[in-house]
């Protein structure tokens, strides 16, 4: 299969062609020359922020606005129209926060516009800016041993500060001041943006609302007809993501609260009829924040992040956002292999390090139905716990524990409150949830707190964390009302979890918690799967992989292997005993250790022969042998179907090791053949030197574009790896 890349062939249908010596950049490969800087023109009417592959270029007077959004290499413009920064809403009044008037038509924009345009006079006004340097969003204590590729906190990038005053008929607010913050990242096409807002006013003031950022941004297509829903399907060349983030399960487009798309009511020119054309970007809670703001006190909203495509590709646009994630959130590169420990029992959780050890696994978790209970604040509990960790570490292995969240039921005093009813149930995502601000839930989270302060746990599974549920109780501690519920709650479970990056704690969370600390959310999860029998889940298992890397790093997804019954299916479902299903074990292994995918192997034990133990040490020390080009991206190949070999090709053009093309043959017969493989983003051109598993090595000529052919010979019921250098190497 041939990808086509698209960025090249657009490069050169908008430049010409480039000569042999200036080959068409690509930050894909080579993100070192595009380094983000802020330029201000000679008349200081114009600020630029600008790395080389995206320019966002603000006037500063009349007010500050954006008066440009452009993709460099693509030569396109993402704004048609000039709006406001942001917007707030104060003691129940609404201000824009700059932004120019003015506008003839919101089609697109031309310069020669601009010096006619007015400002807002009822808006917050431009004050000052300021340049610096990016900071983190909070603190991270990396683990450097789970981490096989370079991470870098705070990601380098230029910040851009900008200080507005309010309006001269809001005297009332004197004394307060809104700051819009920037950040530019090097190296991809990445802005963020937030505000804060500053109360040195003689009274508390409250937020009842805001929109941290809003873009009209070129519309993805035109219909004449049609719904706003009718326009989902067009790749857009925005990507907008916040970290007001909960609940969303496995994929970020399943929460998009607080970054939406939403009809423009000035685009009075647009193609659609009943003027329905998603195209302005409103980065606002769905509710409140409705927040207190004392005298000297400051309110800081959510952050927006903007990737700017180059590509309508699927595979080039999923590079982009994993490129992303590891930029803004490059916790998700620790990737420990993780071992579900069935008991909490002393002895077992020993016998689970012990193994865990012996096996090169890297982390122990006392999963659900173990025993474990964070919960528990017996101080003999909290002490048998800290002797467990401490064996643990003198084993060179981590250990943790699973908590239940929501989805569950306290009682009627800490669940949320349905506002419709004054009672719980019928309004929460699961149905039934506690309120993170009730007694119980302040209760919780000290005790989590706590445990980890004084057991020395190294991880936290935490199922069912915060969906988003507000809450209208009037009783609650952590809360005034339903409209504060949401912001409250999303600080409070936000607020542990980078508590817990700072103290190097590592967070498995089965929802969109990425921007907030987690390192894991599901890769491909159906409960009922996993009781089926052993040779479907084996095809299923590289579907769900397939399947969810497309946007995700191999590293920030997880998987399951039952090695014990888990819902159902009996003996034909589980792999115990371990030494008679030995080459099913051996597959499984090689279907995630190969995707560069940890699962969580649930059971009593690891291995119950020397035969089967020696078995998972050598598929592991494979692994780490070729750990960092495993735990790289992955170009898509053939989707496993039970019927005909599949394969994936893990890239990195960084490394020595530029690619390592994993294939798997589910026929009850060997399989010799050529495939067809897109090298391009390996970085090699011309030529690569191909090596299989028994070290013979050959050189495989590269078409332009990175088309190759590499020639596979895959056992039945197996799988066979190659990998991919430089053929001058």
């Amino acid at each position: 299969m041939i990808i086509r890349h698209w960025f090249t062939l657009a490069l050169l249908a908008l430049t010409g062609p480039l000569s042999a010596a200036e080959p068409a950049p690509d930050w894909l490969l080579n993100p070192a020359p595009y380094t983000a800087a802020a330029q201000t023109s000679a008349d200081g009417r114009e600020v630029t922020l600008t790395n080389g592959l995206v320019r966002r270029t603000f006037r500063t007077a009349p007010n500050w606005a954006t008066v440009a959004l452009d993709s460099i290499p693509t030569h396109q413009s993402l704004l048609r129209s000039v709006r406001p920064e942001a917007t707030v809403t104060i003691n129940a009044h609404f201000y824009s926060i700059g932004g120019l008037t003015g506008q003839p038509v919101h089609n697109y924009l031309l310069p020669e516009w601009l010096d006619a345009m007015q400002a807002d006079p009822h808006a917050f006004a431009y004050k000052a800016h300021r340049v610096g340097k990016t900071a983190e969003r909070f603190a991270w204590k990396p683990r450097e041993a789970w981490l096989s590729q370079p991470a870098h906190w705070p990601p380098a990038g230029v910040s851009l500060e900008v200080d507005f005053a309010p309006p001269a008929d809001a005297p009332e607010l004197t004394g307060v001041t809104v700051t819009i913050h920037y950040e530019l990242y090097d190296g991809v096409p990445l802005l963020s943006k937030w505000m804060t807002v500053s109360n040195q006013s003689e009274h508390t003031i409250r937020i009842d609302s805001f929109a941290a950022e809003i873009l009209a941004a070129v519309e993805p297509g035109s219909m004449v007809g049609g719904k706003t829903s009718d326009f989902a399907a067009i790749p857009r060349m925005l990507h907008a993501e916040t970290d007001y983030a909960f609940g969303g399960g496995m994929d970020a487009s399943l929460d998009s609260a607080a970054a939406r798309w939403t009809t423009d009511p000035l685009y009075e020119t647009q193609v659609n009829y009943d003027r329905q054309t998603p195209c302005m970007l409103t980065c606002a809670p769905p509710l409140g924040p409705a927040i207190d703001v004392p005298r000297a006190g400051a309110f800081e909203s959510f952050r927006v992040f903007e990737l700017i495509h180059d590509s309508t590709e699927r595979e080039r646009r999923g590079l982009a956002l994993r490129r992303m994630y590891r930029t803004i959130a490059p916790w998700v590169l620790e990737n420990p292999l993780i071992f579900h420990a069935a008991s909490s029992k002393p002895q077992d959780v020993r016998a689970s390090i012990d193994q865990a050890a012996q096996a090169g696994f890297e982390l122990v978790i006392m999963t659900f139905g173990s025993g474990f209970n964070i919960e528990n604040t017996d101080e003999k509990y909290l002490a048998s716990l800290r002797e467990l960790c401490d064996y643990a570490h003198s084993r060179g292995v981590a250990l943790g524990g699973y908590s239940l969240l929501a989805s569950r039921s306290i009682d009627a005093a800490n669940d949320v409150i349905n506002p419709a009813t004054g009672k719980p149930g019928g309004f929460a995502a699961f149905g039934n949830s506690p309120c993170l601000g009730s007694d119980w839930g302040n209760n919780y989270f000290r005790t989590l707190y706590a445990a980890f302060e004084k057991t020395g746990m190294d991880v936290l599974e935490h199922d069912g964390s915060y969906p988003g549920d507000a809450c209208a109780s009037a009783s609650h501690p952590g809360h005034r009302a339903l409209e504060d519920s949401q912001w409250t709650q999303w600080r409070t479970i936000t607020g542990f979890y980078q508590w817990c990056r700072a103290r190097g704690i590592y967070l498995n969370v089965p929802d969109w918690y990425f921007l907030s600390g987690s390192s894991k959310s599901g890769m491909g999860y159906r409960e009922t799967n996993w009781s089926l029998p052993r040779d479907q889940q084996e095809i299923i298992e590289r579907q769900n992989i397939f399947d969810g890397t497309w946007n995700k790093a191999p590293s920030m997804g997880w998987m399951f292997v039952p090695l014990t019954q888990y819902h159902g299916g009996g003996p034909a479902a589980t792999i115990e005993p371990l030494d008679e299903h030995l080459d099913h074990y051996e597959r499984r292994l090689a279907n995630l250790l190969g995707a560069g995918v940890q699962a969580c192997y649930r059971g009593p034990r690891l291995f119950d022969t020397d035969r089967t133990r020696d078995m998972v040490k050598s598929r592991v020390a494979w692994f780490k042998q070729h750990r960092a080009i495993l735990e790289s991206d992955i170009i898509h190949g053939r989707r496993a179907d039970g019927r005909d070999l599949d394969w994936i090709l893990h890239v990195n053009p960084s490394l020595k090791e530029r690619g390592m093309l994993m294939v798997y043959n589910p026929s009850p017969a060997p399989v010799t053949r050529s495939l067809d493989v897109n090298l391009y983003y390996t970085g090699l051109t011309e030529h690569a030197l191909v090596t299989d598993a028994s070290g013979r090595a050959w050189r495989v000529p590269i078409a332009p574009g990175g088309a190759a052919s590499i020639e596979v010979n895959v056992p039945a019921h197996s799988s066979s790896w190659y990998v991919i250098q430089s053929a001058a190497n």
